[in-house]
Protein backbone atom coordinates (compact mmCIF):
# COMPACT_ATOMS: atom_id res chain seq x y z
CA UNK A 1 0.00 0.00 0.00
CA UNK A 2 3.10 2.31 1.00
CA UNK A 3 4.48 1.36 -1.94
CA UNK A 4 1.33 2.53 -4.52
CA UNK A 5 1.01 5.69 -2.66
CA UNK A 6 4.99 6.69 -3.56
CA UNK A 7 4.03 5.96 -6.90
CA UNK A 8 0.91 8.00 -7.47
CA UNK A 9 2.60 10.50 -5.27
CA UNK A 10 5.88 10.07 -7.88
CA UNK A 11 3.71 10.19 -11.11
CA UNK A 12 1.48 13.20 -9.34
CA UNK A 13 4.71 15.17 -9.06
CA UNK A 14 5.83 14.11 -12.80
CA UNK A 15 2.42 15.57 -14.11
CA UNK A 16 2.91 18.83 -12.39
CA UNK A 17 6.61 18.98 -13.41
CA UNK A 18 5.71 17.92 -17.14
CA UNK A 19 3.06 21.15 -16.97
CA UNK A 20 6.04 23.38 -16.50
CA UNK A 21 8.61 20.91 -18.77
CA UNK A 22 7.98 18.71 -21.37
CA UNK A 23 9.47 15.28 -20.66
CA UNK A 24 9.82 11.55 -22.11
CA UNK A 25 8.64 8.91 -20.48
CA UNK A 26 9.03 5.30 -21.71
CA UNK A 27 8.19 2.03 -19.64
CA UNK A 28 9.37 -1.41 -19.55
CA UNK A 29 8.18 -5.00 -19.20
CA UNK A 30 10.30 -6.18 -16.42
CA UNK A 31 8.65 -9.76 -16.39
CA UNK A 32 8.66 -10.19 -19.97
CA UNK A 33 12.42 -9.13 -20.18
CA UNK A 34 13.37 -11.41 -17.02
CA UNK A 35 11.33 -14.42 -19.49
CA UNK A 36 13.27 -13.81 -22.17
CA UNK A 37 16.53 -13.76 -20.29
CA UNK A 38 18.38 -17.63 -20.87
CA UNK A 39 20.52 -16.79 -17.85
CA UNK A 40 18.00 -15.55 -15.46
CA UNK A 41 15.92 -18.39 -16.35
CA UNK A 42 18.20 -20.74 -15.58
CA UNK A 43 19.48 -19.24 -12.35
CA UNK A 44 15.91 -19.02 -11.43
CA UNK A 45 14.97 -22.56 -12.58
CA UNK A 46 18.32 -23.72 -10.31
CA UNK A 47 17.40 -21.57 -7.54
CA UNK A 48 13.35 -23.06 -7.51
CA UNK A 49 15.21 -26.63 -7.27
CA UNK A 50 17.11 -25.06 -4.26
CA UNK A 51 14.07 -23.97 -2.30
CA UNK A 52 12.24 -27.67 -3.26
CA UNK A 53 14.88 -29.53 -1.74
CA UNK A 54 15.26 -26.91 1.35
CA UNK A 55 11.20 -27.48 1.84
CA UNK A 56 11.22 -30.61 1.32
CA UNK A 57 14.13 -30.70 4.36
CA UNK A 58 11.68 -28.61 6.77
CA UNK A 59 8.28 -30.71 5.82
CA UNK A 60 10.33 -33.74 7.43
CA UNK A 61 11.49 -32.14 10.34
CA UNK A 62 7.80 -30.89 10.64
CA UNK A 63 6.48 -34.47 10.10
CA UNK A 64 8.80 -35.72 12.29
CA UNK A 65 7.70 -33.67 15.18
CA UNK A 66 4.50 -34.00 14.54
CA UNK A 67 4.60 -38.14 14.64
CA UNK A 68 6.73 -36.91 18.56
CA UNK A 69 3.83 -35.11 19.48
CA UNK A 70 1.23 -37.77 18.40
CA UNK A 71 3.17 -40.52 20.64
CA UNK A 72 3.62 -38.30 23.27
CA UNK A 73 0.02 -37.75 23.92
CA UNK A 74 -0.82 -41.42 23.23
CA UNK A 75 1.42 -42.57 25.10
CA UNK A 76 1.33 -39.64 28.02
CA UNK A 77 -0.58 -41.63 30.80
CA UNK A 78 1.23 -44.73 30.68
CA UNK A 79 4.68 -42.43 31.11
CA UNK A 80 6.49 -40.60 34.33
CA UNK A 81 6.81 -36.85 34.99
CA UNK A 82 10.30 -37.41 34.26
CA UNK A 83 10.03 -39.47 30.99
CA UNK A 84 6.85 -36.96 29.71
CA UNK A 85 9.78 -33.94 30.60
CA UNK A 86 12.26 -35.65 28.62
CA UNK A 87 10.13 -36.14 25.30
CA UNK A 88 8.72 -32.72 25.51
CA UNK A 89 12.44 -30.95 25.86
CA UNK A 90 13.06 -33.46 22.69
CA UNK A 91 10.05 -31.75 21.22
CA UNK A 92 11.25 -28.25 21.99
CA UNK A 93 14.90 -29.18 20.60
CA UNK A 94 13.52 -29.98 17.15
CA UNK A 95 10.89 -27.08 17.32
CA UNK A 96 13.74 -24.93 17.79
CA UNK A 97 16.17 -26.90 15.22
CA UNK A 98 13.13 -25.97 12.70
CA UNK A 99 13.19 -22.48 13.44
CA UNK A 100 16.85 -22.45 13.24
CA UNK A 101 16.81 -24.13 9.74
CA UNK A 102 14.05 -22.13 8.40
CA UNK A 103 16.18 -18.86 9.42
CA UNK A 104 19.21 -20.24 7.59
CA UNK A 105 17.20 -21.09 4.38
CA UNK A 106 14.71 -18.32 3.76
CA UNK A 107 15.68 -15.68 6.46
CA UNK A 108 16.97 -11.90 5.61
CA UNK A 109 20.32 -13.30 5.61
CA UNK A 110 19.11 -16.44 4.84
CA UNK A 111 20.87 -19.22 1.92
CA UNK A 112 18.20 -18.01 -0.54
CA UNK A 113 19.04 -14.73 0.19
CA UNK A 114 22.67 -15.37 -0.66
CA UNK A 115 22.00 -17.40 -3.84
CA UNK A 116 19.47 -14.45 -5.18
CA UNK A 117 22.48 -12.35 -4.97
CA UNK A 118 24.81 -14.50 -6.13
CA UNK A 119 22.99 -16.00 -9.34
CA UNK A 120 20.09 -13.78 -10.04
CA UNK A 121 21.41 -10.22 -8.96
CA UNK A 122 24.12 -10.14 -11.34
CA UNK A 123 21.21 -10.73 -14.06
CA UNK A 124 19.17 -8.08 -12.72
CA UNK A 125 21.93 -5.59 -12.67
CA UNK A 126 22.67 -6.26 -16.41
CA UNK A 127 18.98 -5.40 -16.94
CA UNK A 128 19.08 -2.32 -15.10
CA UNK A 129 22.57 -1.00 -16.42
CA UNK A 130 20.52 -1.46 -20.47
CA UNK A 131 17.30 0.39 -19.04
CA UNK A 132 20.07 3.21 -18.13
CA UNK A 133 22.13 3.33 -20.90
CA UNK A 134 18.86 3.49 -23.14
CA UNK A 135 17.43 6.36 -20.92
CA UNK A 136 20.59 8.33 -21.32
CA UNK A 137 21.16 7.93 -25.10
CA UNK A 138 17.28 8.32 -25.60
CA UNK A 139 16.69 11.00 -23.01
CA UNK A 140 14.17 9.66 -21.52
CA UNK A 141 13.07 11.82 -18.28
CA UNK A 142 11.21 8.81 -16.58
CA UNK A 143 10.98 5.09 -17.21
CA UNK A 144 8.39 2.97 -15.25
CA UNK A 145 8.04 -0.77 -14.91
CA UNK A 146 4.79 -2.14 -15.91
CA UNK A 147 4.93 -5.37 -13.84
CA UNK A 148 5.70 -3.90 -11.16
CA UNK A 149 2.72 -2.37 -8.57
CA UNK A 150 2.09 0.77 -10.50
CA UNK A 151 -1.79 0.58 -12.13
CA UNK A 152 -1.10 1.64 -16.04
CA UNK A 153 -4.71 2.39 -16.92
CA UNK A 154 -3.47 2.94 -20.60
CA UNK A 155 0.21 2.27 -22.18
CA UNK A 156 0.80 3.01 -25.72
CA UNK A 157 3.01 0.36 -27.20
CA UNK A 158 5.41 3.19 -28.67
CA UNK A 159 7.07 4.26 -25.33
CA UNK A 160 7.46 0.47 -24.66
CA UNK A 161 11.20 -0.04 -24.75
CA UNK A 162 11.36 -3.53 -23.08
CA UNK A 163 12.78 -4.61 -27.05
CA UNK A 164 15.49 -2.31 -26.76
CA UNK A 165 16.56 -3.72 -23.35
CA UNK A 166 16.42 -7.05 -24.79
CA UNK A 167 18.52 -5.93 -27.62
CA UNK A 168 20.90 -4.21 -25.49
CA UNK A 169 21.52 -7.15 -23.26
CA UNK A 170 21.84 -9.95 -26.31
CA UNK A 171 24.35 -6.84 -27.50
CA UNK A 172 26.10 -6.57 -24.36
CA UNK A 173 26.40 -10.48 -24.63
CA UNK A 174 27.74 -10.75 -27.84
CA UNK A 175 30.14 -7.85 -27.14
CA UNK A 176 31.07 -10.32 -24.14
CA UNK A 177 31.16 -12.97 -26.06
CA UNK A 178 33.54 -11.32 -28.51
CA UNK A 179 35.95 -9.68 -25.95
CA UNK A 180 36.06 -12.96 -24.14
CA UNK A 181 37.00 -14.80 -27.18
CA UNK A 182 39.80 -12.19 -28.02
CA UNK A 183 41.00 -12.76 -24.54
CA UNK A 184 41.25 -16.58 -25.28
CA UNK A 185 42.63 -16.12 -28.74
CA UNK A 186 45.13 -13.53 -26.44
CA UNK A 187 45.86 -16.06 -24.11
CA UNK A 188 46.24 -19.17 -26.49
CA UNK A 189 48.68 -16.47 -28.45
CA UNK A 190 50.38 -15.94 -25.57
CA UNK A 191 50.62 -19.27 -24.65
CA UNK A 192 51.95 -20.67 -28.19
CA UNK A 193 54.80 -17.99 -27.90
CA UNK A 194 55.64 -19.29 -24.56
CA UNK A 195 55.77 -22.77 -25.88
CA UNK A 196 57.54 -21.38 -28.91
CA UNK A 197 60.01 -19.81 -26.79
CA UNK A 198 60.05 -23.16 -24.41
CA UNK A 199 60.72 -25.35 -27.37
CA UNK A 200 63.73 -22.57 -28.91
CA UNK A 201 65.11 -22.78 -25.38
CA UNK A 202 64.70 -26.79 -25.36
CA UNK A 203 66.68 -26.72 -29.25
CA UNK A 204 69.17 -24.33 -27.49
CA UNK A 205 70.24 -26.65 -24.59
CA UNK A 206 70.28 -29.79 -26.73
CA UNK A 207 72.19 -27.76 -29.28
CA UNK A 208 74.76 -27.24 -26.41
CA UNK A 209 74.28 -30.21 -25.07
CA UNK A 210 75.36 -31.92 -28.06
CA UNK A 211 78.01 -29.40 -28.69
CA UNK A 212 79.55 -30.36 -25.42
CA UNK A 213 79.44 -33.72 -26.36
CA UNK A 214 81.25 -33.50 -29.67
CA UNK A 215 83.14 -31.33 -27.85
CA UNK A 216 84.01 -33.94 -25.19
CA UNK A 217 84.19 -36.56 -27.92
CA UNK A 218 86.60 -34.72 -30.17
CA UNK A 219 88.41 -34.12 -27.19
CA UNK A 220 88.51 -37.76 -26.11
CA UNK A 221 89.64 -38.96 -29.70
CA UNK A 222 92.62 -35.87 -29.37
CA UNK A 223 93.91 -37.33 -26.25
CA UNK A 224 93.71 -41.32 -27.35
CA UNK A 225 95.20 -40.07 -30.59
CA UNK A 226 97.71 -38.58 -28.69
CA UNK A 227 98.58 -41.32 -26.52
CA UNK A 228 98.81 -43.60 -29.56
CA UNK A 229 101.03 -41.31 -31.36
CA UNK A 230 103.47 -41.32 -27.66
CA UNK A 231 102.96 -44.59 -27.63
CA UNK A 232 104.26 -45.50 -31.42
CA UNK A 233 107.03 -42.98 -30.60
CA UNK A 234 108.29 -44.55 -27.97
CA UNK A 235 108.00 -48.04 -29.79
CA UNK A 236 109.86 -46.55 -32.93
CA UNK A 237 112.44 -45.19 -30.51
CA UNK A 238 112.98 -48.38 -28.50
CA UNK A 239 113.18 -50.23 -31.84
CA UNK A 240 115.66 -48.01 -32.88
CA UNK A 241 117.66 -48.63 -29.99
CA UNK A 242 117.44 -51.88 -30.58
CA UNK A 243 118.40 -51.93 -34.49
CA UNK A 244 121.01 -49.70 -33.29
CA UNK A 245 122.11 -51.90 -30.93
CA UNK A 246 122.22 -54.94 -33.03
CA UNK A 247 124.35 -52.95 -35.14
CA UNK A 248 126.95 -52.28 -32.60
CA UNK A 249 127.12 -55.55 -31.64
CA UNK A 250 127.31 -57.09 -35.13
CA UNK A 251 130.54 -54.25 -35.68
CA UNK A 252 131.76 -55.43 -32.53
CA UNK A 253 131.67 -59.27 -33.74
CA UNK A 254 133.01 -58.33 -37.35
CA UNK A 255 135.88 -56.49 -35.49
CA UNK A 256 136.41 -59.11 -32.77
CA UNK A 257 136.69 -61.54 -35.82
CA UNK A 258 139.42 -59.60 -37.71
CA UNK A 259 141.07 -59.00 -34.76
CA UNK A 260 141.11 -63.22 -34.39
CA UNK A 261 142.13 -63.21 -37.90
CA UNK A 262 144.59 -60.63 -37.79
CA UNK A 263 146.40 -62.43 -34.78
CA UNK A 264 146.26 -65.72 -36.58
CA UNK A 265 148.17 -64.09 -39.94
CA UNK A 266 150.67 -62.74 -37.41
CA UNK A 267 151.47 -65.98 -35.81
CA UNK A 268 151.53 -67.77 -38.83
CA UNK A 269 153.54 -64.52 -39.90
CA UNK A 270 156.51 -65.34 -37.01
CA UNK A 271 156.24 -69.55 -37.36
CA UNK A 272 157.36 -68.75 -41.21
CA UNK A 273 160.26 -65.78 -40.26
CA UNK A 274 161.58 -68.98 -37.71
Amino acid sequence: MIRKVLLILTIFSSSIIMAQKPQKIAYIDMEYILENVPEYTDAQSRLNAKVITWQQRLDGLKREIEVLKVNLANEKALLTNELIDEREEEIQIKELDLKNLQAGYFGPAGDLYALRQQMVKPVQDQIYNAIQEIAVQKKYDIVFDKSSDLIMLYSNNKFDVSEQVLNKIVKGRKLKVIEDKKIEKSAAAIENEEKMKAKVEEKIVKSKALQDKIKAQNEERLKIRAALKKANEEKRKKRIEEIEKRRREREEKIKAAKKYKDSISNSKKLNNKN
